[in-house]
């Protein structure tokens, strides 16, 4: 007990019962696999330096409800708590303080786990990760090196934001209006090389495993739509200009072909310059120039005005042989299709706007099946089903026949083919940062790794110098040597060469490298003997937060072992997450990328799952007072700590789960939080006497009225399956009703105020624990079973029938519940308000639904 005094003391009693469940591990997850487990997961936090918010603990109050639940129902619970703590905040808070950014991680943590801590929460923290530990980062490396070997890992030149004055490259969140963040400094894109992920390989697995997930609707839309997949055609356009090969485009509507009238490439498409004319040069540059200061996301808004210039050269429509006009044009983007797209303005609400303000033509191959004679002509663009027009040997055809058909002859004269195309765009992987996970590979010359026997993946991933002289080939770092840790730095600024920091770190980053032991001496000493020695460069750029994020459910299931990432044994027995809860935000990127590892390691036979979370849940977002979402520059920021400190985390812990729906966007209203307060309040009250002993009403000999007995176990049945269905706000509002009814009650049997309390402890288990250990209850109230309900107890004993007669209500009847229908049509039948509808009539049919209505049609 924390106290013995009558008063609801929760600054004493709360601290007592945390401290009590860290000193006895009360919420330690054994590997039993002898018990039946649960696995509920929270999305981990980035522990920033601003702490917990209020909308924080919404999501975290709901999962360990639902663990504190599932312990008392006889499961092995598996509640673990990390840290995603790699991230740009730490970076920057380093560039402009010199501390490393790891001590700043640190202090940031250890302010995360205080306020955890103090909302009471039933984690497992001998399980507790951090990322950015070198012995957990050890595992993200080796995932890495198997998506290398399996040949899913590759580098690429990819436009990156650049800043000349600071000489810098920057996040998109570094980026305001053009300009950097810091100083105000003009951006530019700029191709650097970067790692890439092949996640595109696993575009249709991604797509079609959807349906064996339990998630929103909605975040599978979203996941379907960044997916992306279209089936059509890719065509092969023929270039005037022989010399300079042929243009190719992915389109959904081969059946428009005829009704293209312009082409249009991304202005960095690998033909612009061959198909630029001289007298269009100045032109295309100055556009290639200006689309490159623009984000993907900018170029692509359906609402700005639509730009773009002539090339200067013309393809050749292969069903027509019509001389076809090339552009370049910002919405049109290289990740897509192929970068290039054939216009149809007739059909295409974009192409229409761009054909109208560069005035180009206008042909329509597509009209509808019944035009009305009073408007022989849809408006353009017409975007709907029909027939076509103009079109050949393939006017007259429904749409979708002349899409196979077309495709079709394509294909047998050899200029088109029928494909899939995904909107997917394989994941850009490198940072170039400091602080976050060190890429395992070390680039090495061409002519080492063909001496060294190609130590790579099949298809070995090289670049080319500046000067295309001299070509580097990457090797991996033995698994043996891993992990690779972050070298200590001068300096966190960037190299100014558009690499991370760790560019500047020469001893680390040039090096005699040993490729059969991961041994490694800087390049600046004599190069040790041995043929397995090569001269080599450290890859220089840093794995993406996301890295670490992307598996960390499965080392919480094993995470302390330095032999592998998980345990087989364990990773079958705590599977994956049974509940996954987490803001929708992430509904495409970390899901979407956790998906694709964990699919890598289901093929590589490492996990025994092929989804990474069966059932997942979005809470909704608490807004400020004011109704907008929470934000230091707004003010409206509410600390957990102020309402812990002036009401208690119980109270806290309730409110959040009242304020309304869990999934539902809710703003912070802190009057509503008095009426919670006084339900635990009232609580208490109803269990400590005045005196500060055991209410007097309660007795082990006392007996229950029945309605209150019946209440108890409406209540046992509502709170379990309130907590199942995640309906926590009716939960609560049910405990209150109980609340209430006890109140009232002269006496009232100490089994069911034990009761009550056990369904009151996952929601408030401070003011449980309390109460259930002043009643003189051992051990601690966690260790207690759920209680169970009699259904019998509440089954209704009368029950309202409706008599109908011929459709039409004419009485009510209370009668037991149970009533056979030749009862019920007795009872009807001497009721003084029925008997005159049923005067000198027969009843020629009974329709009858016990409990509920009895109609008699005569």
């Amino acid at each position: 007990m924390a106290t013995d005094g009558k008063d609801y003391d929760f600054l004493k009693i709360e601290p007592h019962w945390q401290t009590f469940w860290e000193k006895n591990s009360t919420f330690r997850a054994a590997d039993d696999p002898t018990k039946p487990k649960y696995y509920v997961l929270d999305m981990f936090p980035y522990p920033s330096g601003a702490g917990l918010h209020i909308g924080h603990p919404e999501g975290y109050t709901a999962t360990d409800i639902v663990a504190r639940y599932k312990r008392a129902r006889g499961f092995n619970v598996l509640h673990p708590i990390g840290w995603d703590a790699f991230g740009l905040p730490a970076e920057q808070h380093a560039v402009k303080t010199g501390t490393h950014p790891a001590l700043n991680t640190q202090n940031n943590i250890a302010n995360f786990r205080r306020q955890i801590k103090a909302l009471g929460f039933s984690y497992d923290w001998e399980r507790e990760i951090d990322t950015t530990d070198p012995r957990y980062y050890r595992w993200t490396q080796w995932i890495f090196l198997q998506l290398f070997k399996r040949g899913l890992a590759y580098v690429d030149e990819r436009p990156v934001w650049w800043c000349p004055e600071l000489k810098t490259v920057l996040a998109n969140e570094e980026v305001v209006d053009g300009k950097s963040e810091v100083g105000g400094f003009p951006v530019e894109r700029r191709n650097l090389r970067q790692w890439v992920l092949r996640i595109t390989a696993y575009a249709e697995r991604l797509l079609a495993d959807l349906k064996d997930v339990d998630w929103p609707d909605s975040t599978k839309r979203m996941q379907e739509a960044w997916i992306g997949r279209s089936e059509g055609a890719e065509i092969r356009f023929e270039l005037e200009d022989k010399t300079a090969g042929d243009l190719r485009v992915f389109t959904t509507r081969p059946d428009t072909l005829f009704g293209c009238t312009y082409m249009v490439l991304a202005p960095e498409h690998s033909l612009v310059d061959k198909l630029t004319t001289p007298a269009q040069r100045e032109a295309v540059e100055a556009y290639k120039k200006k689309a490159a200061a623009k984000s993907d996301l900018e170029r692509t808004d359906l609402a700005k005005e639509k730009s773009g210039v002539f090339t200067g050269s013309f393809a050749l429509n292969p069903v027509n042989g019509a001389r076809v006009p090339i552009w370049i044009a910002d919405y049109v983007l290289t990740g897509y299709g192929t970068g290039a797209i054939m216009a149809v303005p007739a059909h295409d609400e974009r192409d229409h706007e761009f054909a109208q303000q560069y005035q180009l033509p206008v042909v329509q191959v597509i009209e509808p099946v019944d035009l009305p004679a009073s408007d022989p002509a849809p408006k353009l663009p017409y975007t709907g089903d029909g027939k076509l027009v103009r079109s050949g040997e393939y006017t007259g055809l429904d749409w979708r026949e002349a899409k196979k058909k077309i495709t079709t002859d394509l294909t047998a004269r050899g200029v088109g083919k029928a494909t899939v195309n995904y909107k997917l765009r394989d994941w850009l992987f490198s940072r170039q940062r400091y602080w976050g996970e060190p890429f395992p590979i070390v680039w090495i010359s061409q002519d080492d790794y063909i001496r060294l026997g190609k130590p790579g993946p099949k298809e070995p991933i090289e670049y080319a110098s500046d000067d295309g002289k001299q070509v580097s080939c990457a090797i991996p770092v033995p698994e043996s040597a891993l992990p690779l840790k972050l070298p200590e730095v001068q300096s966190y600024l960037p190299s100014g060469t558009g690499e991370s920091p760790l560019g500047n770190v020469t001893d680390w980053a040039e090096i005699w490298f040993n490729h059969n032991t991961g041994e490694a001496v800087p390049a600046s000493q004599p190069r040790p003997t041995g043929n397995d020695w090569v001269r080599g460069r450290r890859e220089t750029n840093t794995m993406p937060q996301w890295a670490g994020s992307c598996w960390y459910y499965l080392r919480f299931t094993d995470p302390k072992n330095d032999r592998a990432f998980a345990d087989p044994k364990l990773l079958a027995y705590w599977g994956v997450p049974d509940l996954y809860v987490g803001g929708a935000e992430h509904a495409v990127l970390h899901l979407l990328y956790a998906r694709f590892w964990h699919k890598v390691l289901f093929d590589l036979g490492v996990v025994p799952q092929s989804e990474p979370f069966t059932k997942l849940f979005h809470q909704g977002i608490i807004l400020g007072e004011d109704g907008e979402k929470m934000s230091k520059s707004r003010g409206n920021v509410v600390s957990p700590d102020t309402i812990i400190a002036s009401h208690g985390t119980d109270t806290l812990r309730l409110y959040l789960m009242f304020l309304g729906p869990l999934d539902a966007m809710k703003p912070w209203n802190p009057r509503g939080i008095e009426g919670v307060h006084r339900f635990l309040q009232k609580t208490w009250r109803e269990c400590i006497g005045p005196d500060g002993a055991v209410h007097p009403k309660i007795s082990a000999t006392a007996v229950d009225s029945p309605e209150l007995e019946k209440l108890l176990h409406e209540t046992i049945k509502k709170v379990g399956d309130d907590i199942e269905a995640l309906r926590l706000n009716t939960a609560i509002s049910q405990m209150m009703i109980f609340a209430n009814a006890l109140q009232k009650a002269p006496q009232v049997s100490r089994g069911t105020v034990l009761a009550f309390l056990q369904l009151l402890a996952p929601f408030a288990p401070h003011i449980a624990e309390e109460l259930w250990a002043r009643l003189g209850e051992k051990p601690s109230i966690q260790q207690a079973a759920w209680p169970k309900f009699d259904a019998a107890k509440f089954a209704a004993v009368e029950v309202t029938l409706v008599i109908q007669i011929n459709g039409k209500h004419r009485a009510e009847l209370l009668v037991p519940a149970g009533l056979s229908q030749d009862e019920a049509v007795r009872l009807a039948s001497e009721n003084s308000r029925v008997m005159p509808y049923l005067a000198g009539k027969s009843v020629r049919r009974v329709i009858y639904v016990p409990g509920k209505i009895l109609n008699l049609v005569i």
